[in-house]
């Protein structure tokens, strides 16, 4: 009887957007449960009329109907007998189920006695403890109608895009007339076997005087006409938010013993849908461009190529190694090379990714290798760092051909977008951002497991000025040269020890060139260690989910963000002050954003940090505004696939423009909630120098990253990081 009270029912989780709009859901049998209040007349008529006419004069079974369902069967007229009550009891506790009926299951006449007098019983205990009215909602919430879906309003949404008070008499026998067989009646694959049905239902409708005889000429008349938008609009399949937030909550659903594929919570988000519109138009058009670019540099020729530039012969044969299908040709053709190279070879049908829409093609497995291992990805995530928010997650440009989430699974050399560490450190020890160090030569002794190592860091354009520059200027012109020195100066074990404090998880191997990006990491974790200077030296625990309700809708858990102060107040804003060098020094790295006017108007700042990895494999792009954090990766999946200059591969010209993309968008958008603006002032007195302009410089403009103008002019195009 317990069971019978509190049945249990596998519901669809649903994931909401920060204001309340469905992202996706959650189900291993896709179902949203629905009042009776909130079902239409017509369908519970349409129900009762076909299923069980004397629904309302039994008590869970009408043995009348029994006994002349046997006549008609034994007179070759097969139909059922059973109640709507029965098939609830079998629907719900699954009385048929083989694990419930013993031994006797291999009776053949008997096993049909035990599971029917088990459904009697069931269906006398439903009815002692349920209204009729509730008997039939809980019926309508149970009942599968194919195509995955289960209760009245997934199939009234999936079909016909309605909620189930708004069907029409002929739609609501469609729905009914499935339920006799899901498969043979179903209204998209066999619609004129499934209009034939409907008919048959219309007709017991005006039988029984639930249509009136005008009601059911009209309604006979009526096509089935079928509205399939809903199941694209639901959001309900997989996407590289919807795994991120199951990941999110993989720990927490394990402490408190919930199954978010069956338990029908209501998750909601941080992640606001406007912004995340704006990022994935932003990255849908530049990786576009990108893409181009990167075919157009190729052409024919193979990009898989070794440190020294030369093609690696064996490139797709390790590829094939590396599937899973590859261990089972091995088995199947016995180790036999040459019928395992006939199978990679065979062309086969096949739908492709391409940047103007999937694509019909006919492709071998080794052309489809070729061709997926040419198109560039990207990683890109947003945060507030004043409430801990994520507001923007876009793991990659199309989670159908690419699962592998670029935010937090991806990790790449972070390149110059690392050299902001080694400036917090060696400002929280001592330094200033006027200190000045001269761009020439550096040679650093170290040991690396034993070994006696030297290490002699180049200047993006292989070129040293000789000029001496502010720690400030440095870091915004991104000269390698400088930040060796100051690595040597503070040492490289405590910058790594700084970038663990602001929030980088991966492990770092502690050598000189850890300044310079030489580690990987996540997209995820450079967001959040970039926050904490914009959060008054707080490192946070981003949150991707505020809250979870149960399908009752009372509140199981509301999620804030951790804070540590790791970082002083001074500190963290001289590092922004530092950032917004990019900008405002000469030949800043981020001045490529001048090439977006919607970016500055109302004397807005923005500071940032490019980054490129040597080779030109991994281009990033950090950007920080008054309220957001934005971090930005682009490259190709396999680490010998990249651009070969610094004019298309360097992060200014890869990642930069996504970031400067966006944030046109948002700025553009006033309902967004982000203006412009100036970066906080100090949140505590500024005891270091600061304020050092650094000089303008007149040089042959011919020479890289060298040209500079006053920075309310000036349209820098030459990124000078290349973290090496």
């Amino acid at each position: 009887m317990q069971d019978i009270k509190n049945p249990s029912m596998s519901v669809a989780s649903e994931v909401y957007y920060a204001d309340g709009t469905l992202m996706a859901r959650y189900y291993r049998e896709n179902r949203s449960p629905v009042e009776f209040k909130n079902i239409s007349p017509d369908i519970i008529h349409a129900l009762i009329a076909t299923e069980d006419a004397r629904f309302y004069s039994h008590h869970g079974v009408d043995f009348y109907s029994f006994f002349t369902s046997i006549l008609s069967t034994a007179k070759g007229d097969r139909r059922g007998g059973s109640t709507i009550t029965q098939q609830l009891a079998k629907n719900l506790f699954e009385t048929r189920k083989r694990a419930s009926q013993g031994i006797i299951r291999h009776v053949p006449f008997i096993r049909t006695i035990v599971y029917k007098c088990k459904e009697w019983l069931t269906a006398f205990k439903i009815e002692h403890v349920y209204s009729k009215n509730e008997i039939l909602t809980l019926y309508l919430n149970t009942v599968p109608f194919g195509n995955n879906s289960f209760g009245i309003k997934t199939a009234s949404l999936k079909f016909f895009n309605k909620t189930p008070d708004k069907v029409t008499p002929a739609e609501a026998a469609t729905l009914i007339g499935m339920l006799k067989a899901t498969s043979t009646y179903n209204p998209i694959n066999n619609p004129d076997r499934a209009l034939d049905r409907r008919n048959t239902v219309l007709g017991q409708m005006y039988k029984y005087n639930y249509l009136t005889k005008a009601q059911y000429d009209e309604n006979m008349k009526t096509q089935v006409t079928l509205d399939l938008g809903f199941v694209e609009n639901e959001g309900q399949g997989d996407s590289y938010l919807r795994e991120a937030v199951e990941r999110w909550l993989k720990k927490w659903c394990r402490e408190n013993d919930y199954d978010l594929y069956n338990d029908g919570l209501k998750i909601y988000t941080t992640i606001d849908p406007r912004l995340q519109q704006y990022a994935e138009q932003a990255v849908a058009e530049k990786m576009k461009m990108l893409q181009k670019r990167f075919d157009d540099l190729w052409g024919k020729k193979n990009p898989w190529r070794d440190s020294n530039g030369d093609e690696i012969k064996d490139f797709v044969l390790k590829a094939e190694e590396h599937l899973p299908i590859y261990q089972l040709l091995q088995k199947k053709y016995n180790h036999n090379a040459d019928l395992i190279n006939q199978y990679f070879d065979k062309p086969k049908r096949m739908k492709v990714f391409t940047w103007q829409g999937e694509k019909d093609t006919t492709f071998s497995s080794v052309d489809s290798i070729k061709y997926y291992t040419r198109i560039l990805n990207t990683g890109m995530m947003t945060i507030e760092p004043s409430t801990g928010e994520i507001k923007v997650w876009v793991g990659g440009i199309d989670h159908k051909y690419f699962n592998y989430d670029h935010v937090n699974q991806a990790k790449r050399q972070a390149g110059s977008t690392f050299k902001p560490f080694a400036y917090l450190t060696a400002l929280d020890n001592g330094f200033t951002p006027c200190d000045k160090f001269t761009d020439q030569p550096v040679s650093i002794k170290y040991t690396d497991e034993g070994k006696d190592q030297v290490w002699e860091p180049k200047n993006a354009d292989f070129k040293f000025s000789y000029r001496e520059m502010s720690l400030r200027w440095a870091m915004g012109k991104s000269v390698n040269s400088i930040t060796a020195q100051l690595t040597e100066k503070v040492g490289w074990d405590k910058i790594v020890q700084y970038a663990h404090k602001c929030g980088i998880e991966s492990p770092l191997k502690s050598v000189p060139s850890v300044s310079l990006g030489s580690n990987d990491v996540s997209v995820y974790e450079m967001v959040r260690a970039y926050s904490t200077f914009l959060n008054k030296g707080k490192k946070i625990d981003p949150i991707l989910v505020t809250k979870i309700v149960d399908q009752d809708g009372t509140l199981l858990q509301e999620f804030t963000p951790h804070s540590e102060q790791v970082i002083s107040e001074e500190t963290a804003w001289l590092m922004l002050y530092m950032l917004r060098g990019g900008m405002e020094e000469p030949g800043g790295t981020s001045q490529a954003l001048w090439e977006y006017p919607g970016l500055w108007k109302k004397d807005n700042q923005i500071g940032g940090k490019t980054g490129t990895s040597s080779g030109y494999v991994d281009g990033w792009y950090m950007g920080v505004t008054k309220d957001l954090v934005t971090g930005i990766w682009v490259g190709a999946d396999d680490r010998s696939v990249h651009f070969t200059s610094s004019e298309t591969g360097e992060g200014s010209h890869t990642a930069l423009p996504i970031f400067g993309s966006f944030m046109q968008r948002v700025y553009a958008d006033p309902k967004s909630g982000y203006t412009y603006g100036l970066f906080p002032k100090p949140w505590v007195k500024i005891t270091k120098p600061y304020n050092c302009p650094s000089p303008r410089i007149d040089t042959d403009s011919i020479a890289k990253d060298s040209l500079f103008r006053p920075i309310d002019t000036a349209k820098v195009h030459k990124d000078t990081v290349s973290g090496e």
